[in-house]
């Protein structure tokens, strides 16, 4: 399915800087990967050498993606971006989680760029129009490992159904499974880095090809 995915004004008035992109492929998913493990290592070890976690917020994707939180008045210290807890991780020597191929190769892209990225399955996202927008008070959201969300002045992506990904967590109603084969990859990039964004890409398919048999590959920016 070719999605059509459209910030709201008011998100582009909030977010100037922002690029995103969107990556569609048939997959196969499968357990955790030891030689994914091998690159996630490598470059676990890289970003030890580059940030401290009081340094880390200073890393241009997250401090650009902290700041569209304080911008649309959500803390991002409280609702913290998925990319900056997954480097935090890291950066205190804490264990990473390995959940699946598919997870695990987008967790890397966005230790790579510093970008939240979301995971999910397209067979979940049978609409092809999607918003970017930012979440309305009271709406319903059930984050992966999180339980009820409060997404309100989150940036959150939405289709007729409803929201299903914020920057901070991805919802249980998308999320992957060992059956996914349909694959959507969103990519935030806050700081408006199109070379960064476009290497992130590159990563990406790269990683899917190699580790989950991806074909069909394609995407798009917005």
């Amino acid at each position: 399915m070719n999605y059509t995915i459209t910030p709201t004004p008011r998100f582009r008035a909030l977010c100037p800087d922002f690029i995103g992109a969107a990556i569609t492929a048939t997959v196969q998913n499968s357990p955790s990967s030891p030689f994914l493990w091998q690159e996630i290592d490598v470059f676990a070890r890289q970003l030890r050498q580059q940030f401290t976690p009081d340094t880390l917020k200073q890393r241009p994707g997250i401090a650009a993606t902290r700041l569209a939180y304080k911008a649309a008045g959500k803390d991002p210290s409280r609702y913290r971006p998925a990319c900056e807890q997954l480097a935090r991780r890291v950066l205190q020597d804490k264990p990473l989680y390995r959940v699946d191929t598919l997870v695990d190769a987008v967790n890397l892209a966005s230790l790579f760029s510093g970008y939240s990225t979301a995971a999910l399955d397209a067979d979940k996202l049978p609409h092809p129009a999607i918003e970017l927008d930012f979440g309305h008070a009271g709406e319903p959201y059930e984050g992966i490992g999180r339980g009820p969300l409060n997404i309100e002045n989150l940036p959150v992506y939405r289709d007729q159904t409803g929201p299903f990904a914020t920057p901070t967590s991805d919802s249980t109603r998308t999320m992957l499974s060992p059956e996914t084969h349909r694959l959507l990859v969103l990519i935030n990039g806050y700081d408006g880095n199109r070379r960064q964004l476009e290497e992130t890409i590159q990563l990406t398919e790269r990683l899917l090809t190699q580790f989950a048999q991806a074909r069909e590959i394609e995407h798009t920016l917005f």
